[in-house]
């Protein structure tokens, strides 16, 4: 059975209420250690802020802020150095409020963009974001729902991949496994555009077949895999996603692997801290130094915060 969008976001919602309180402080890092970076956090001005409509073709609105200083303060109390804004689909490819968002960041929060292959003028305006938005690092394709399925072997999404490239942005992957062979093709095509795969590519939405094509793409040494968004048993599916996590952690590696999420409208830094440790307990088998890459040293690379 596969998830829709307004399902996976009230599990999400309701794993991080379970997490609130009993959270340990973070632990001291010494001086020379990685960074700690949450590669996957979404902001929402909320319906209190006119300013930052949602669009009216957006498939969700939630009502409740998750602002930009709400997300420094979770991440003051966690011990995260960096984040990540990933911009949302309720504003489609309107960029205003994470132009927002990483100014009140002041260099610990970049940016991934949304543009849609369809739509023209979309390689041009996202070259326009960039020159104007320096903190822009990645463009983000979705292929998870079928009525939003970005037109992945068309000639306009070959030249938005391309122009991402030309402009030195990522590109970030957003699907289900069932889409993961159409966007195969483009990850060759561009051998040095990284491209990083979200949420782990959705493991527990597709079969075991259909993930071990993603699993496969640790022989494509441009891909990354991000550690997000994996629920645990108590939530639906109520499947184990731990062994296809190890799958993918042993066939990418600390190198190749990012984490992030936790934050929420309603967060605190308590709250993030055990949903952060509940994504890194994944990979609590590899050593102390490769957590520390997953962890944010990694993504602190190839986001260019250090």
């Amino acid at each position: 059975m596969t998830l829709t969008r307004r399902e996976f976001a009230a599990a999400s919602a309701a794993l991080l209420a379970s997490c609130g309180g009993g959270a340990p402080p973070p632990r001291p890092r010494p001086k020379d250690a990685a960074p700690a970076v949450d590669a996957h956090v979404h902001c929402f001005a909320g319906y209190d802020d006119p300013r930052y409509p949602y669009r009216p073709d957006a498939p969700y609105r939630p009502e409740k802020a998750a602002r930009p200083d709400q997300l420094l303060a979770c991440m003051d109390g966690a011990g995260v150095d960096f984040a990540v804004v990933v911009h949302p689909e309720p504003y489609q490819d309107d960029h205003d409020y994470l132009e927002h968002c990483l100014e009140v960041g002041r260099g610990r929060l970049k940016g991934t963009c949304l543009f849609f292959a369809d739509r023209p003028g979309s390689p041009e305006r996202m070259a326009e974001l960039v020159r104007r938005c320096p903190g822009v690092a990645a463009l983000r394709v979705h292929a998870y729902a079928p009525e939003r399925l970005a037109p992945l072997a068309s000639p306009e999404m070959k030249a938005l991949w391309r122009k991402a490239s030309d402009l030195g942005l990522m590109v970030q992957i957003h699907f289900e496994p069932r889409w993961a062979p159409g966007y195969e093709p483009l990850i060759e095509a561009f051998p040095s555009t990284t491209v990083i795969v979200d949420h782990a590519g959705r493991p527990l939405q597709g079969t075991p077949e259909e993930h071990a094509r993603v699993v496969g793409w640790s022989r494509l040494r441009n891909t990354v895999v991000k550690l997000s968004a994996i629920l645990p048993t108590t939530q639906y599916p109520h499947r184990d996603a731990a062994p296809y996590v190890r799958r993918l952690a042993d066939a990418f590696g600390p190198d190749r692997m990012i984490t992030g999420g936790g934050f929420a409208a309603g967060a605190t830094p308590e709250s993030y801290l055990v949903a952060r440790e509940q994504q890194l307990s994944y990979v609590s088998y590899f050593s102390a130094a490769d957590r520390a890459k997953v962890a944010g040293g990694t993504a602190a690379k190839l986001f260019k915060f250090t």
